[in-house]
């Protein structure tokens, strides 16, 4: 007798083949039965039609310390993910040395650099193990999906060098220690090793990340660790914008080092400057000419940012603002509100060039969310139109409604790429096969994306509503295409002898809700959030873990570890 058998589904089983109409037996955690299937089971799941597909894959969150407080890893589970990848851009919460000044700036450094909310780290997060293998005990057979994490560049760099991570380069000796603690780390499960030096990566005080301190001596030598083990894979964030010669070597060495293929993040096709996405995608054909593997995980919309004035995010890339979110609360707002700093933040702004500038475009700011009562008279309005109606600057204008709110204001800034000629060049670009979807971030910047849905969007926008790419083709793109670039096994397909990670959805309804503000976090925090739509049932490792897009509270997931999985 089969555990589960669903029954009546359309089944797209993840490889791009055609969809077929059939049954899916389960028994314990793997699938042992796919089209034509006799016999009883325990549970019958009538699939009344719909898809019935591999769960999605995730290859790019930050969910490392949100899972301590959310079991049920929301809202991926909500929309069909049955695997995560945490650890990524080098910032982990594990290796720790000990010492209480580093666990603290690590957990500072995360609240700044990935939008966390620092009293939810504090309350939530226990910071009390030392090797990686203790974290991922720790969270072993706690979690409603499968997880696995990398081991970030930046926990090692503090470990090792304590506060010579910041503005130093490692000695020789330092660099042999990091590698050993990386290597004791991956014999622990760690999935392999992840660093950045993008710009946009800036720590509590506003440094640049230990990563970002590294001579490329020091991270060659940390990829070539990856190399030594086996289940294992390499994640990296150049610098954002166009690439060119230096960025393609850089990507192409690490791969060599590490003999292993290299994602980086994020490919944000846009048909205003399309020369940018098709340098970056060019990085591939660069490495794959000199034997390596570069792989760019490209978003599945058009990333609409929520900013603010209080966290800083990407606002502090902007010359002449970046120091001044280095100070505590009552000292930004009292110089935020002096003329003489707005003056001088204005005449560095407005010289502004490369990645940052669009986010010194003040007057492109729109007022999504207030919280004083001055302020509500300019919900929904644009910045712009604020500083016209009072006779001020952009940047007056922008300032004095947020410091009505004590920087709490929320500024959304859209895209210029959610125009129909950009959505176009998105849909040639997931069926790249130089690219994968990701880049969803889930878990961090809660207060700014909503890209953790990315699932949901792709199926919804980009195949129901657009018709960029046929259903099968976009399963594919979200299920075995991640899964075999991190090399997990027997997960991203519906096959005999798989593991039963299943989502059935209506293809006709797949979508997202409306994006809302949720204050659901430990310590009162806040998060963006939406439910799916058309999401009927979930399974990890053949336990149902949601149904009509609301986790029951099983707790099937699978800490995925390196050579093992």
């Amino acid at each position: 007798m089969y555990d589960i058998i669903i029954r009546n589904g359309r089944i797209v089983d993840g490889t791009g083949a055609p969809a077929r109409s059939g049954a899916v037996a389960i028994s314990g955690e793997r699938i042992v039965g796919i089209g034509d299937v006799d016999g009883p089971a325990r549970r019958e799941i009538d699939a009344g039609g719909q898809i019935v597909a591999p769960g999605f894959v995730d290859v790019h969150t930050h969910y490392d310390a949100q899972v301590f407080w959310d079991p049920l890893v929301t809202p991926s589970i909500n929309h069909g993910v049955t695997t995560v990848i945490g650890g990524n851009c080098g910032f982990t919460i594990a290796p720790l040395s000990g010492r209480p000044e580093d666990a603290d700036y690590l957990v500072r450094m995360l609240a700044r650099v990935e939008g966390m909310p620092l009293e939810s780290l504090r309350a939530a997060v226990p910071m009390d193990w030392t090797g990686f293998g203790e974290y991922l005990d720790r969270l072993d057979g706690t979690l409603a999906i499968n997880t696995g994490f990398m081991v970030g560049h930046s926990a090692l760099r503090r470990t090792v060098m304590g506060e010579r991570a910041i503005g130093h380069h490692a000695s020789a000796d330092e660099i042999a220690a990091m590698q050993e603690l990386l290597r004791a780390s991956i014999r622990a499960g760690g999935l392999g090793f992840s660093s950045t030096i993008s710009t946009t990566h800036l720590d509590a005080e506003g440094q640049p990340v230990p990563s970002r301190h590294a001579a490329e001596e020091e991270l060659i030598a940390l990829a070539s660790v990856v190399s030594e083990f086996p289940g294992t894979t390499l994640e990296f964030l150049p610098i954002p914008g166009l690439f060119g010669e230096q960025t393609y070597d850089l990507l192409t060495r690490l791969s060599l080092a590490a003999q292993r293929p290299l994602n980086w993040n994020a490919i944000i096709p846009n048909a205003h400057a399309p020369e940018i996405h098709r340098s970056q995608i060019a990085a591939s054909d660069y490495a794959a000419a000199r034997g390596a593997r570069v792989v760019g995980l490209v978003m599945a919309d058009a990333p609409h940012l929520r900013l603010n004035m209080l966290g800083g995010v990407l606002i502090d890339s902007v010359e002449g603002i970046a120091e001044y979110f280095r100070l505590p609360l009552d000292d930004r707002c009292r110089a935020f509100a002096d003329p003489e700093v707005r003056r001088r933040i204005g005449e560095r702004a407005a010289g502004q060039a490369g990645h940052a500038r669009k986010y010194a475009q003040w007057q492109d700011y729109e007022i999504v969310e207030v919280f004083s009562e001055e302020n509500r008279r300019w919900l929904g309005r644009m910045i712009g139109e604020v500083a016209a109606e009072r006779g001020v600057s952009p940047l007056d204008a922008i300032l004095d409604v947020a410091l009505a709110d004590e920087l709490r204001t929320n500024f959304l800034l859209r895209s210029i790429a959610d125009d129909d000629a950009s959505w176009a060049m998105r849909g040639e670009v997931w069926t790249d096969d130089r690219v994968v979807i990701g880049a969803s971030d889930a878990g961090a910047h809660l207060d700014m994306i909503d890209t953790f849905a990315f699932s949901s969007k792709v199926l919804g926008e980009g195949v129901r509503r657009r018709k960029l790419l046929s259903l099968e083709e976009a399963v594919h793109r979200l299920t075995q295409v991640p899964a075999e670039l991190i090399g997990i096994r027997d997960r991203g397909c519906l096959r005999e002898g798989a593991f039963a990670d299943i989502v059935i959805f209506d293809p006709d309804r797949i979508g997202c809700g409306p994006t809302s503000m949720r204050f659901d976090l430990p310590a009162g925090g806040n998060r963006l959030y939406c439910d799916p739509i058309g999401v009927s049932h979930v399974l990890v490792n053949g336990r149902e873990v949601a149904r009509d897009g609301v986790p029951n509270g099983e707790l099937a997931g699978t800490m995925l570890r390196s050579g093992r999985d």
